[in-house]
């Protein structure tokens, strides 16, 4: 469902009485969609927004991607796709994932272009297709060796042309994905793109072929066929090992001091009192918790930006709340704006920082960013769109 704007009002207008919040940045995001076209050169940019566009909100940001100029765009499941146009997106939506015989007339209803992986899929789509007087597009995915989702070679080149037989069916295109695209050692892909090759020159009358996540479309031109699939980047961070343009930080969150309290030397803080003050400290109460996605590995490891300097986190992180020493930075009180993703004056904290600290990955931590956060986005400094907390 598509979000109406607001009212411009500046950002620490909006945020005075929220106590967390998320800010979403569509300047930032608009520029790396150009950053990431001009580098990637004439291939379409599939811009990937499932699990809710890596917690950014998929109903405002895959509109604005839209109007940014992405070409198409890719879910894993048929009811994002449903979502994404129900937000008004009017570009291609191609489902990565497992979808039922049972989605066929919906899916068609939607224009969603479904990974085919069985001929009772097929079949299904095609008479959803006929009933609707209209033809619907399909991919195969190979399973080139990672052994997720897909068919084998000799099965997907059977199904693709049992498909070709199919009236109101067409097979835009062919699909793998690739088992090691952000190691050190990512040689293993090329295996993969022979074997997926393989598939391609079996099946010459298939126009579009796409194999290339972020880190194998930056890291190897040679695999971005017709189009590459790009989601990390698009919030501005790379994958481990790949390099890349410089692109922006699109996603803050941020929360204010909830109180500052003093704790003694030797006392301890939060559950189990796993951390103890060695000085006199200042302890503030930042209430996000594990509930919002702030992981529960950060206590005692995490960081947050306090009036520009780093914070560490102290105690356990509790479901809702955890405390940061807030003791270096002078005069902090109540209703301080903490930032535990973003920047604060000359210094940020970025998704794959924060992720190493909690031993996880900047996606896994985007993705867990919970709807009990608001959802704030804005343009210069102002902000057009609020979606409030789903409970």
């Amino acid at each position: 469902m598509a979000h109406p704007p607001i009212t411009r009002n500046a950002l620490a207008e909006v945020t005075a009485a929220l106590n967390a919040w998320l800010e979403i940045d569509l300047d930032a995001l608009a520029a790396n969609v150009r950053t990431l076209k001009s580098l990637l050169g004439p291939v379409e940019l599939i811009a990937v927004v499932k699990a809710n566009a890596y917690g950014a909100g998929a109903s405002v940001v895959a509109p604005a991607l839209e109007a940014a100029g992405v070409d198409r765009f890719a879910v894993v499941w048929p009811h994002e796709g449903y979502l994404l146009r129900q937000a008004g997106v009017t570009r291609p939506i191609l489902v990565l994932g497992h979808a039922f015989p049972a989605d066929a007339t919906q899916a068609v209803r939607a224009r969603l272009t479904l990974t085919c992986h069985s001929r009772e899929l097929a079949a299904a789509l095609s008479a959803a297709a006929v009933d609707a007087g209209t033809t619907a597009d399909v991919h195969i995915k190979f399973d080139t060796g990672l052994h997720r989702f897909g068919v084998e070679l000799e099965d997907g080149i059977a199904l693709a042309e049992y498909c070709r037989t199919l009236p109101g069916l067409r097979v835009e295109g062919l699909t793998t994905h690739m088992a090691n695209a952000d190691e050190a050692d990512d040689s293993f892909s090329e295996e993969q793109h022979r074997r997926f090759a393989q598939a391609a020159e079996a099946l010459p009358w298939v126009p579009y072929r796409h194999t290339a996540n972020t880190a194998t479309a930056l890291r190897r031109e040679a695999f971005r066929y017709s189009g590459v699939r790009i989601g990390l980047a698009l919030h501005g961070e790379l994958p481990a090992n790949t390099p890349g343009p410089a692109l922006r930080q699109v996603l803050a969150l941020r929360a204010r001091l909830a109180r500052v309290s003093d704790v003694a030397p030797g006392e301890g803080v939060s559950y189990g009192l796993t951390w103890r003050a060695a000085r006199p400290t200042r302890a503030g109460l930042i209430p996000v918790g594990y509930a919002d996605g702030w992981r529960r590995s950060l206590s005692n490891a995490g960081e947050v930006l306090v009036g520009g300097r780093r914070c560490p986190v102290i105690g356990r992180v509790c479901m809702d709340q955890f405390l940061a020493d807030v003791t270096d930075v002078p005069g902090a009180k109540e209703g301080d704006v903490a930032t535990l993703l973003g920047a604060d004056g000359s210094d940020r904290l970025t998704a794959t920082e924060v992720a190493r600290l909690a031993g996880t990955i900047a996606w896994d931590l985007l993705a867990g960013l919970s709807g009990r956060l608001p959802r704030i986005y804005h343009r210069s400094g102002s902000v057009v769109t609020i979606v409030p907390p789903a409970w």
